[in-house]
Formats: C-alpha cells, structure tokens, sequence
C-alpha cells in the first residue's frame, strides 16, 4: 500500500479529479496549500505598495493505494495536471504501514476504496 501525494495547479483541479475517477479511484482527499518550487517570484502591487509573491496557491491530492494500483494513479495525475510549464506540480508516493477503515475495521487493502469500484454517484442503487 502506498500514499499518492500530489501537488497540482488549483486550475488543473476538475481535470485531475476526472481522470482519476476514470481510472476508478474515488477515495482522495483534496487540500488548498501555498508552495514555492520553480516558478518565478512575482511582484504585485497592492495598495500602491509593491508585494514578493514567494508562495503559490496549490491544491493537494492525498489517496492512499493498493500496490498495483500506483502506477494508474500517477499516470492519471499526470494526464490531468500536466500543462507542460513551470509549476506543473509533484507527486510524492509514500509507503503505508497500516490502514484501517473506522466504519467496519477493515484493515490494509480491503479498508482501501476498490479502485474497480464503478458506483462513483451516491444517488445510485
């Protein structure tokens, strides 16, 4: 098991979102962050004052993964996120030592989201 990390434009969001639904991972977590990787420093003006802008708004994608299924996630990430510029973002892919699912303490793979899963609305029977 493996924790997918990314770190994304926030306009690349509702892209990276579909295209890991469509490789049917639906258990994530998403996050506003603020980062400085590559890109330039900007300067704005704010109020007649100058400002450094040193951190850019992200959004961080957090899903946790059975072993053959990280490869789908990243290049799922990729697809949705990738612009080919400065500041595209990174992903960071973590092992998990234990995973339990509160609601039935179903541990390790079987407490993570089936990635086969095929329900993605709740509305659905």
């Amino acid at each position: 098991m493996k924790l997918v990390t990314a770190v994304v434009r926030p306009e690349r969001v509702q892209q990276v979102k579909e295209a890991l639904f469509q490789a049917g991972i639906s258990g994530i977590t998403l996050s506003r962050v603020s980062g400085h990787g590559g890109e330039q420093i900007v300067i704005e003006h704010y109020r007649g004052t100058r400002v450094m802008v040193e951190f850019h708004d992200k959004v961080e994608f957090r899903m946790a993964v059975s072993e053959p299924f990280v490869q789908v996630a990243i290049d799922a990430i990729c697809r949705g996120a990738r612009t080919g510029e400065v500041g595209d973002g990174k992903i960071f892919v973590q092992p998990l030592d234990r995973v339990i699912r509160i609601r039935t303490g179903e541990e390790d793979a079987a407490a993570l989201t089936p990635v086969t899963e095929t329900r993605l609305d709740p509305e659905q029977p």
